[in-house]
């Protein structure tokens, strides 16, 4: 049975830092890319940054690309993202996600606010 758990989220003021983990089990970790979603007050979910099995193949949104870093260890089944230069854009519910066997799979998510 799939299981994602995020981790990390908060309060921070424009312009700080957070970094975002997510615990993984019940899969064979590294033979899948591993995704970060976010979902913000009044909008559609959307794809933050992805991740190959092997740390390849890294994608991310235009809207946090230079900011935002995703990086994972396949050692301890966890996927991370670093965020940088926070703004009051990047507040949202952040979700961790893997679809495995043609099934969506996602982490219950961790909020971010960004405020002053």
């Amino acid at each position: 049975q799939v299981q994602l758990v995020e981790s990390g989220g908060g309060l921070v003021q424009p312009g700080g830092s957070l970094r975002l983990s997510c615990a993984a089990s019940g899969f064979p970790f590294s033979s899948y890319r591993m995704t970060w979603y976010r979902q913000a007050p009044g909008k559609e979910r959307e794809l933050v940054a992805s991740i190959g099995g092997l740390g390849d193949s890294v994608k991310y949104a235009d809207s946090v690309k230079g900011r935002f870093t995703i990086s994972r260890d396949n050692a301890k089944n966890t996927v991370n993202l670093q965020m940088n230069s926070l703004k009051h854009e990047d507040t949202a519910v952040y979700y961790c996600y893997v679809r495995r066997y043609g099934a969506n799979n996602w982490g219950k998510g961790t909020l971010v606010t960004v405020s002053s």
